[in-house]
C-alpha cells in the first residue's frame, strides 16, 4: 500500500501517519513526483509551493500529528486567497495578484496542521472560460469547471484531496467528470470569507476527495461541524431513496439516463428503499431563475474588472456581466424569493425519503477544452442551498466516469452524507 502514498484516501493517509506507518515527507514527496510526471499533461495547478510544503513536512509538528490535518497535502482552488502564494482568481488581470491574508478555510487547514501545496486552476472567476486543465481520465476531454484543476488533481492522485467552489455545478459536475467526489454542503455551511465572490447569494465552498468519508472528514474541519465526519460512526445506515429525474431530465444523454435508472436498481436490489419521486412545481422554473439571479449578481461582483480591464475579461464573462446589467431588480428579487421557498417545499415534500438521487450532469465529460460542460443538474440544488454530493462509480460508453448525485434536505447534511457513503458502497 505504501508503494504510491499518493494514491491513499485522505483518511488513509492521516491513519498512516498518525500509525507512524507513512512519514509526512515521504507522502508529500510521492505527490510532488506524482505532480511531476503528469502535471504537463493535465495542468492542474497554476502554482506549487514546493519548498514551503518540504519545510511543513520536515518540521517537528508534522511529526507530532499534534493536528487532524497534520501532514496531509491539500490543494486549493486559485479562487480562495492564500497569504503566501499568488491568487489569479483565474483570471489574467490579478496575475502575480499576492493576498494580505489566507481565507478563513486556508487559515483552518494550516491550523489543523494540513499542509497547503499549491493553488490549483480556477474558469476565470469561476465562470464559465475554461482554463489549461484537461481531463486525466482522456486529455482531449473538459475537466468541468469551474473546481477544474482541483477535481483533476485529485482524480489524477496529485493530492488526496482539494478545495472547490460551486454557483451553478462547479464541483459536481467537474467530480463526476473527472470520477472523484464532490460535495457541496448546505449555504452557508461552510465560510466564505477570503474567496473571491461570483453570486454571494449561491456562493458555497466544498471539497474534493476520493470518498465520501473524507469529504465529510475534511468538511467537519473546515467548518467545525463534527457531525459531518461520519469516519467512525457505527452501524449500517439504509436509506429511503427517492428517485427524481428532475425538469431537466430530458438534458441527461440516454446511456446516463439508463445508467442512474440501473443504479437506482441496484440500491434497491442492496437493501434500500427506492422509488421515484417528483419535485414540487416551483422547481419547475427554478434553474430559469437561478440564471437570472446568479447573471444580476456578477453584474456587481464583475463590475470593477469588467469598467477597468475590459480587453482583459473573456467574452464569455462580458456577455453573462452585461445579461446580468440588464436584469430588472423586481426580477432578481422574485427569484431569491423562488428560492427561499423551494428549499422549503423540498423539505416538506421530502417526508419520509432520507436522500434523492440524480445525474450529476447530463453525460460523459465532453470532448474539447474550449468549455467545461452544462450544470444543467446542479442549478436548482445550488440555488435551494441544499447539499448534495457526487458518487463516483458508474462509467459511461467511452469508459468515462459517470456520476451519481445525491440530494439531502437542507442543514441535513450528515445523514446525506451517510446515505452517499452507503451508496458509495453498494454502486
Amino acid at each position: 500500500m505504501m508503494s504510491q502514498p499518493n494514491r491513499l484516501s485522505l483518511l488513509e493517509a492521516a491513519s498512516a501517519l498518525s500509525d507512524g506507518k507513512l512519514t509526512a515527507e515521504t507522502l508529500l514527496a510521492s505527490c510532488l513526483e506524482r505532480i511531476s510526471e503528469r502535471e504537463g499533461d493535465v495542468g492542474a495547478w497554476m502554482h506549487i509551493n514546493a519548498d514551503s510544503a518540504k519545510a511543513q513536512a520536515s518540521a517537528p509538528a508534522a511529526k507530532t500529528t499534534t493536528g487532524p490535518l497534520s501532514g496531509l497535502p491539500i490543494g486549493i482552488k486559485d479562487l480562495i486567497d492564500t497569504v503566501d502564494m499568488p491568487t489569479g482568481y483565474g483570471s489574467p488581470i490579478y496575475e502575480g495578484h499576492q493576498p494580505a491574508q489566507d481565507a478563513a478555510c486556508v487559515a483552518t487547514i494550516r491550523n489543523a496542521g494540513g499542509i497547503v501545496l499549491g493553488k490549483t486552476v480556477s474558469t476565470e472567476f469561476a465562470y464559465f472560460q475554461p482554463g489549461k486543465t484537461a481531463n486525466p481520465n482522456d486529455l482531449t476531454r473538459t475537466p468541468g469547471g469551474s473546481s477544474s484543476g482541483s477535481a483533476a488533481a485529485v482524480a489524477d492522485y496529485h493530492v488526496p484531496a482539494a478545495l472547490g467552489t460551486q454557483t451553478a455545478g462547479s464541483i459536481i459536475r467537474p467530480a463526476s467528470y473527472c470520477g472523484v467526489v464532490g460535495y457541496k454542503p448546505s449555504y452557508g455551511f461552510l465560510p466564505l470569507t477570503g474567496i473571491r465572490p461570483l453570486a454571494p447569494s449561491m456562493d458555497h465552498l466544498g471539497v474534493m476527495t476520493r470518498t465520501v468519508k473524507d469529504a465529510g472528514f475534511l468538511a467537519a474541519i473546515l467548518g467545525r461541524r463534527p457531525e459531518l465526519d461520519i469516519s467512525n460512526q457505527s452501524g449500517d445506515f439504509v436509506p429511503t431513496i427517492g428517485f427524481c429525474q428532475t425538469p431537466q431530465w430530458d438534458a441527461a444523454d440516454a446511456t446516463t439516463q439508463s445508467l442512474i435508472e440501473d443504479a437506482a436498481t441496484r440500491l434497491g436490489k442492496a437493501g434500500a428503499k427506492v422509488s421515484n419521486f417528483t419535485l414540487p412545481d416551483i422547481f419547475a422554473t427554478l434553474a430559469s431563475a437561478h440564471g437570472i439571479a446568479m447573471d444580476y449578481e456578477v453584474s456587481f461582483t464583475g463590475l470593477y474588472d469588467v469598467s477597468n480591464h475590459p480587453d482583459q475579461a473573456s467574452a464569455k464573462f462580458r456577455e453573462r456581466f452585461d445579461a446580468g446589467m440588464n436584469v430588472l431588480t423586481s426580477d432578481y428579487d422574485k427569484a431569491l424569493d423562488q428560492a427561499k421557498l423551494s428549499r422549503t417545499a423540498l423539505s416538506d415534500a421530502m417526508g419520509d425519503y432520507d436522500i434523492l438521487i440524480c445525474p450529476s450532469a447530463p453525460g460523459e465529460a465532453p470532448v474539447g477544452l474550449n468549455a467545461t460542460g452544462d450544470p444543467v443538474f446542479n442549478r436548482i440544488w445550488t440555488f435551494s442551498g441544499v447539499p448534495c454530493i457526487n458518487v463516483p462509480g458508474l462509467s459511461g460508453p467511452n469508459n468515462m466516469p459517470v456520476g451519481l448525485q445525491v440530494i439531502g434536505r437542507f442543514g441535513d447534511d450528515a445523514r446525506m452524507l451517510k446515505a452517499a457513503d452507503w451508496i458509495s458502497r453498494h454502486l
